[in-house]
Formats: C-alpha cells, sequence, structure tokens
C-alpha cells in the first residue's frame, strides 16, 4: 500500500483560530477557513476550510467544504469536496465526501460514503 501524503496548512493564512485555551459550546458558523485548536462541542457549519489541530477535542456534526483532522472528532462528517484524515486523528462519526485521504495510522470508526461533487454529473 502507498504511504498517502496530506499538505500541511500555513497557520499564516487563516483568519480565525481558537485557540488550545479556549472551549466553545454552540453553533458555530464562518465563511473563511478557520483552525480550532481547542475543545468545542455543538455543531459546525461552513462553505470553507475546517483544520482541527493534534490536541483538539471536537463533539460536534460538522458540514463544510474541506474538513483537515488531525485530532479528535466526535461527531458526523459531510465535506463537499475532501476530507482529510491524518495519522494523529480520532475520528468517532461517519464521513460522506466526494474524496476521502486516510494516513496509515489514523483512527476511524464509523461507515464512509463517497458522493458526488457538486455539478459531476456521472
Amino acid at each position: 500500500m502507498t504511504d498517502v501524503h496530506i499538505s500541511l496548512v500555513d497557520e499564516e493564512i487563516l483568519d480565525t483560530i481558537l485557540a488550545s485555551d479556549v472551549e466553545f459550546n454552540g453553533k458555530l458558523v464562518f465563511k473563511k477557513p478557520l483552525m480550532i485548536k481547542g475543545k468545542f462541542s455543538g455543531s459546525i457549519e461552513s462553505s470553507s476550510d475546517l483544520y482541527i489541530d493534534e490536541k483538539a477535542v471536537v463533539t460536534a456534526d460538522i458540514r463544510v467544504a474541506n474538513l483537515s483532522l488531525k485530532g479528535r472528532v466526535k461527531g458526523n462528517v459531510k465535506a463537499d469536496t475532501r476530507v482529510e484524515l491524518f495519522s494523529t486523528c480520532v475520528l468517532e462519526g461517519d464521513v460522506s465526501a466526494p474524496e476521502v485521504t486516510m494516513e496509515t495510522g489514523c483512527r476511524f470508526t464509523g461507515i464512509c460514503t463517497t458522493t458526488k461533487k457538486k455539478g459531476d454529473e456521472r
């Protein structure tokens, strides 16, 4: 099996980062790429990208354009384009996306469903 290589995000391009000392509960809605380094519970919805850092703990159903996961998520994930699961992540929940990439070592418990990309007629 070929090793999967996922590119890292440059934090300098992100407008918003919820720092490691932040604990947030509720509904999170955003329009520009966001990174979570702390703890979050509730629901997450965006037409943009979500990055969940290595030490982050998220309990939420997530609906975003792209998800890049290094930390822990308990909840279902729906992405319009792509879900990236790094070797350090733990995901407990179902995933639905046109493209799902998993690094060796990631822990995923759930059902993975590949969907059509928006506008794809196939």
